[in-house]
């Protein structure tokens, strides 16, 4: 057993297939969350892929199902047939200041918390997620930043990643929290940015799209991220859409990245 202790909620009180974890850990010096959405009639000898959802800036483990409502349109996705039964893992950000960026600093490692702990937590807890489960990881804003650069310095353990709506280097950072930018900073700059993170782990970079609203404030760096990955000739998708950075965007196009990871499967 990885955790010293795990709490999960009781089916009998459990709306709409989603439950509740919570796990104690060294990375974060205390307790995190975990919202799950777990496909119905899931059995543990399915090995169902795992798509961990990074929320963005003053969210929680509760912010994709009940902001976006992502676990009933995927729901109903599945029972169409359009999206082959699939786990979601909604964990926090380990909720430091107004975003904890899902990097290490301040005594935690709000990286590893999503790395290691996060698909450690589901497959200990959850039916249908195995060892051999495929692992996919996407977010919104400061998750799509989580997203992008964990799932390149992890590339050996995703499938593919996304990002939407992404913050691309760490200063954008300061457009949504009140801490100091110096809270935030890396002993290792590549990790401040998402680009030098892909160019340094390029050999295990994992098959990746990422989007942006044509009215979002971030619209200009995910077109210079787009550019500089063209430049050095790195497979990826871009694509624009119309709105901006809210929730109206990213629970409706939130199912291109899952069915871009069910392309990887």
């Amino acid at each position: 057993m990885p955790f010293r202790t795990t709490e999960i909620s009781n089916p009998q009180f459990e709306n709409n297939n989603l439950r509740f974890i919570t796990v104690k850990t060294p990375n974060l010096k205390g307790r995190g969350d975990i919202c799950v959405y777990v496909p119905p009639g899931t059995k543990s000898t399915h090995a169902l892929p795992i798509v961990i959802l990074l929320h963005g800036v003053y969210g929680s483990a509760w912010s994709w199902a009940y902001s976006a409502g992502v676990h009933l349109t995927v729901n109903e996705l599945i029972k169409k047939g359009e999206l082959p039964p699939m786990i979601l893992a909604m964990p926090s950000d380990g909720l430091w200041g107004d975003g904890s960026g899902f990097l290490p600093h301040s005594t935690c490692n709000f990286e590893k918390w999503i790395a290691e702990d996060v698909p450690a937590a589901v497959r200990e807890n959850i039916a249908g997620a195995q060892k051999d489960s495929p692992l996919f990881i996407s977010g919104l804003s400061m998750g799509g930043f989580g997203a992008l650069r964990i799932g390149a310095k992890y590339g050996r353990q995703f499938r593919a990643i996304s990002g939407m709506s992404s913050i691309t280097s760490l200063p954008q950072i300061k457009l949504f929290v009140e801490e100091p930018l110096k809270c935030y900073v890396q002993d290792n700059k590549i990790d401040e940015d998402v680009f030098a993170t892909f160019k340094h782990y390029r050999e295990q970079l994992p098959p990746l799209r990422f989007d942006c609203g044509e009215s979002d404030l971030l619209l200009t760096y995910n077109r210079d991220l787009h550019k500089k990955m063209e430049e050095e000739g790195m497979p990826h998708i871009y694509e624009e859409f119309g709105g901006g950075h809210e929730w109206s965007y990213w629970s409706k196009h939130v199912v291109k990245s899952l069915k871009f990871f069910a392309g990887h499967l």
